[in-house]
């Protein structure tokens, strides 16, 4: 049966339908050796579809979704020439992968593996507005007002002005004190330069949500595929973007979390 080729392409995890589009724009994709354009439909069983001079398979992949906890000093993804560790050593995926949620070299926690490429863009596109859990070691004890400035938003060196936080104090330590945060936007290494900005040095970060998503008992380096309620508990979230500023809206007037009951 033909169906649109971006929906193919989308299913195979080559990304969302309009990323897809895009592809077939930059003439990567034929159908049977010919350029395919857009609008156009394909039988995979039937005809030959390649991307880049790729063929993609007479058969879709399954859908996989896998959990991992990534440890630190390993990194997000792949780097040519680069002898480092990279998530892709801990988890033979296999096959076209996304990663949800990338984390810096010297930071660790959860990441979402998965060649869903539809639900992996509106997981990441800042307009859906999903939340991320965080602890974060800082090495002392933040006032009120440091608090208070976290949570409000800072200005950072590029002058973009951080989206409100929700921050809490969770428990201090000899090292230092671990809070909860939970953001909604995600621009690199924001979370280290905001601490150094108003006075707290972050020492540690561990991601533990990513939207309905938790990290649980995975020990570093650990891996897990998703389970069918977490599945759709994922699908359900992405349904209904937020406002288009909705990554941008506040907490609340106090910023503190709410906590939700975890699943061990």
């Amino acid at each position: 049966m033909e169906i649109r080729l971006q929906k193919i392409l989308a299913q195979a995890g080559y990304g969302s339908r309009r990323s897809c589009e895009e592809i077939i724009a930059a003439n990567r994709v034929s159908i049977n050796g010919v350029v395919a354009r857009l609008g156009a439909k394909a039988d995979l069983k039937r005809d030959k579809i390649t991307v880049d001079g790729k063929e993609i398979g007479r058969s879709l992949p399954g859908k996989k979704y896998i959990a991992l906890n990534k440890p630190r000093y390993v990194l997000s993804d792949h780097q040519e020439n680069d002898g480092r560790r990279s998530v892709f050593d801990l988890v033979d995926f296999g096959g076209h992968c996304f990663l949800v949620g990338r984390l810096d070299y010297d930071s660790e926690g959860l990441v979402l593996m998965t060649n869903d490429g539809e639900l992996a863009n509106r997981l990441t596109h800042p307009r859906y507005g999903h939340e991320k859990e965080y602890r974060v070691l800082v090495a002392r004890k933040p006032d009120a007002e440091q608090l208070a400035t976290w949570r409000r938003g800072v200005v950072l060196d590029d002058g973009v002005k951080t989206a409100p936080a929700k921050v809490e104090i969770e428990k201090q330590y000899a090292e230092g004190v671990w809070l909860r945060i939970v953001l909604r936007e995600g621009r690199k290494r924001q979370i280290r330069e905001t601490g150094t900005r108003i006075g707290l040095p972050v020492r540690r970060i561990q991601r533990v949500r990513i939207g309905t998503l938790e990290l649980g008992q995975l020990k570093p380096g650990e891996w897990r595929n998703l389970t069918n309620e977490e599945i759709n508990s994922l699908h359900k979230s992405v349904v209904k973007p937020n406002s288009p500023r909705g990554d941008r809206q506040s907490p609340g007037s106090s910023g503190t979390l709410v906590r939700k009951k975890r699943k061990l």
